[in-house]
């Protein structure tokens, strides 16, 4: 089995504590669906700066910056797309980045 990275990007933030009970058990509904091929389920992400090749620093995270990221087992992209087409992250207007892990 393979690692993959999902980067989670954007999705609109729960605004009531209902909605955010809502939001966390649609998320560990998510995993549990996964079992053990969930590594990491990595957490939210602050907003990002980016050191440019020069050393200077972009302090807005470029144009679709990073807002959570997990780790997760897949037999291979195929199967890593399927997971992460249940990502609750989807529902909210977010997107998920899949990309391959290598072993070094």
């Amino acid at each position: 089995m393979a690692k993959y990275l999902f980067i989670y990007h954007g999705g609109k933030p729960p605004s009531t504590p209902a909605e955010t009970k809502k939001v966390m058990d649609a998320w560990g509904a998510w995993f549990k669906s996964m079992g053990t091929a969930v590594i990491d389920g990595g957490n939210p992400v602050g907003k990002s700066t980016t050191v440019k090749p020069d050393g200077s620093i972009a302090n807005d995270g470029g144009s679709n910056p990073a807002s959570g990221y997990s780790l997760i087992e897949a037999k291979d992209r195929d199967d890593a797309h399927k997971k992460a087409k249940g990502c609750p992250l989807l529902a909210a207007g977010g997107s998920v980045e899949v990309a391959p892990t290598m072993d070094m």
